[in-house]
């Protein structure tokens, strides 16, 4: 995966944003994908008054994340969705195995080397109802130890060295899908690792928006 600007470690690794961050991000998301499905806002301008907004907003974005994190660790799908203010359009999971196969860049070397003991892909199509549609898609890679999996998630997390390769957007009534790991999440519980990405399909949503429902979708157990 990679990204020019998403958040790196002095190894090159994605990491989470900072505390500071996270604030000022949840601020941009709430204005984009508040109640009144306004969206398009790339940017919030300083003083008091906005302060006085971001500390209230953010805090009403971050419990909506929170529930849908803790939805979507459930395996409540069309729960957390709704929990993001979205709908599910279509999705689409994948059972093939040969993770190799399906993979690209040093990623499909290293599965090539250490193969994997299953595969499963899921795409999604969400929209908010106003106009904006996103895909996510989520891998779930069950490696043959727990040390293959922390392995295969710190490669995967680094920039320019590939990953799991995405389900084709055209099954989902997406068309073409143009993945550049900027909206991006992992996670690794035993020989399990997730992988998660979100990419616009039409409209103009939020990165910030699209960032969290990344780090949701994250949490998805396996299908």
């Amino acid at each position: 995966m990679g990204y020019e600007t998403q958040p790196r470690d002095s190894r090159g690794r994605w990491t989470k944003r900072s505390g500071a961050l996270v604030a000022s991000t949840t601020l941009a998301i709430t204005v984009a994908y508040g109640p009144a499905g306004v969206t398009g806002v790339t940017g919030v301008s300083g003083g008091s008054g906005v302060a006085s907004m971001q500390s209230s907003l953010s805090q009403v974005v971050r419990t909506k994340l929170a529930k849908g994190k803790r939805s979507a660790a459930k395996g409540h799908r069309n729960t957390t969705w709704k929990r993001l203010d979205l709908e599910r359009i279509d999705e689409k999971l994948d059972r093939a195995g040969g993770c190799a196969l399906h993979s690209y860049g040093q990623v499909q070397r290293f599965l090539t080397r250490t193969p994997c003991h299953s595969l499963r892909r899921m795409l999604f199509l969400l929209g908010d109802g106003h106009g904006n549609r996103i895909v996510v898609s989520v891998s779930w890679v069950r490696m043959r130890g727990t040390a293959a999996a922390r392995e295969l998630r710190g490669l995967a997390d680094v920039d320019g060295t590939g990953n799991i390769t995405p389900l084709p957007g055209a099954i989902v009534g997406a068309g073409t899908i143009r993945w550049t790991g900027r909206y991006y999440d992992s996670r690794r519980s035993g020989s399990l690792v997730v992988i998660a990405e979100t990419e616009p399909v039409r409209g103009n949503p939020h990165p910030g928006f699209l960032d969290g429902v990344a780090d949701v979708a994250a949490e998805l157990p396996r299908p």
